[in-house]
């Protein structure tokens, strides 16, 4: 065992860690952990974002040339420089290949989530879907507690502008636990979440039923003495340690944990908490008031009061959530009779379909268009039929060529593959360049932006183009 590997087994980090791929949303909460608890940063990512602008204005000096050469002088040292990367990162990184090349210890951004484990009380939500918002809802309960917590979200709470949450009162940890390339394995949890398991990450698994594996494993790496809170109905199998207690919630009368009351109304939505041995909660207002939010506050809820938050902690943090960016994300309500614009990171068949279901119910009778990115060449392949689907819920889809990320290009599969079996009344293929000029010739009563890839990119300028055109109307 080297040095490095017996300070990381006591929770003891070296002087200077170098994030490789630092800009990624989950690779970010942890370059903020660790600048707040003093470490030197430094690290490289592809592209300049304000996600990078703002890890730079924090301390953390960051390239963005895969170059060698610069890397800075006091991260070159084997002995005391950690170097922590992304499975989004090739093994052809220059950089990576480097430290890897130099007798530098070199480990994957899951490794570190799980050492924090290890050293504090986890709340590790995991899911094919669900698990950012219900992380980032978790977070958002336990800040109104007096001791907080800690938190590693995979999307920004806009409650507070920052995919980080800290407290140096709490030792709970809520960490959004990732089944990409069995991440999620890593982890140490207390309290552990699953609020789906739609098979996804094919490329990675194979078949459903490897995909299901996974979760029982993690399942598995749950403390004794914690709780197990899983969806009703998953295909999924726990397999936990004696001692864990395990329980069901839903967004339904079903489950441990359930909604009851549910009530839509003027724009809000409320329900009633309902939980073990009589416990109930009237009342609570979402503050993002969407169908698909009930179950994943009703499993934040679980996860907050069996960590000690109270009733009331959990009717504040779930009134004042005011979402994580990129889940549901309404950008232009409609009010001022300009087109309603959300935008959501859906990217499996049961997301698009939730949303665009979520979209339906609290719009009655509005058009909705939906811009729908697919997001990987394998995900499309294994999934074009569910995708068109879902998608055919809509009156009108619009959909520009798959976003490859870190996949190379596989022979027959496209857009079209999806395309060709949508149903709706009205559907266009559109390059990513051609979208804006498009949007500016067609009317929209509500547009929705659905994908994992970087179509919000584009969300200023939709969203400036829908205003001149209603600052037009109102000219007439």
């Amino acid at each position: 065992m080297t040095e490095l590997d017996s300070l990381l087994a006591r929770g003891v980090m070296p002087g200077n860690i170098y994030f490789v791929g630092a800009g990624g949303i989950g690779m970010a909460n942890l370059v903020r952990y660790f600048l707040s608890k003093g470490v030197n940063i430094a690290g490289y990512d592809r592209t300049s974002t304000p996600l990078t602008d703002a890890l730079q204005a924090e301390g953390a000096q960051l390239t963005f040339n895969d170059d060698e050469k610069l890397i800075p002088e006091g991260f070159r040292n084997a002995d005391n420089t950690l170097v922590v990367y992304t499975p989004a990162v090739g093994d052809d990184n220059r950089i990576l290949s480097w430290f890897r090349s130099n007798g530098f210890m070199v480990i994957k951004r899951a490794r570190l989530l799980g050492i924090i484990t290890l050293h504090s009380r986890g709340i590790c939500i995991a899911g094919s879907h669900g698990k950012t918002t219900t992380c980032s809802m978790t977070a958002n309960i336990l800040r109104n507690t007096p001791e907080g917590c800690n938190a590693f979200l995979g999307g920004i709470l806009r409650n507070t502008g920052s995919n980080l949450v800290l407290s140096e009162l709490s030792d709970l940890a809520v960490i959004e636990a990732d089944e990409y390339d069995r991440s999620f394995h890593q982890l140490s949890p207390w309290i552990g979440v699953v609020t789906s398991c739609d098979p996804d990450h094919l490329d990675i698994y194979g078949d459903e039923a490897h995909y299901l594996e996974a979760f029982s494993k993690f399942t598995s790496l749950i403390r004794t003495g914690g709780y197990l809170i899983m969806h009703t109905g998953l295909k999924m199998r726990p397999d936990v340690r004696p001692g864990v207690k395990i329980y069901t919630y839903s967004g339904e009368a079903e489950g441990d944990w359930h909604a009851a009351d549910i009530r839509y109304g003027e724009g809000s939505l409320s329900f009633t908490l309902e939980g073990p041995e009589g416990l109930r909660i009237p009342d609570i207002r979402l503050g993002v008031p969407v169908e698909i939010n009930i179950s994943n506050a009703v499993a934040a809820a679980a996860a907050a009061l069996l960590a000690g938050a109270s009733k009331e902690a959990v009717r504040k943090g779930l009134e004042e959530f005011r979402g994580a960016a990129r889940r549901f994300e309404i950008h232009m309500d409609g009010s001022d009779g300009a087109p309603v614009l959300i935008d959501d990171y859906a990217h499996s068949p049961n997301e698009v379909k939730a949303s665009i279901n979520s979209v339906r119910k609290l719009y009655p009778g509005r058009k909705l268009s939906v811009i729908f990115q697919p997001h990987l060449y394998t995900r499309t392949r294994d999934f074009a039929p569910e995708f068109a689907e879902a998608l055919s819920a809509a009156d009108q889809v619009i959909m520009p060529e798959i976003y490859p990320a870190r996949e190379l290009p596989i022979p027959g599969v496209d857009t079209n593959l999806i395309l060709n079996g949508v149903k709706s009344p009205e559907k266009t293929y559109c390059e990513r360049k051609d979208l804006l000029n498009l949007i500016k010739i067609t009317n929209f009563g509500i547009l929705m932006t659905l994908g994992a890839a970087d179509i919000d990119r584009m969300i200023p300028e939709i969203k400036e183009i829908l205003k001149n055109r209603k600052a037009d109307n109102d000219g007439r």
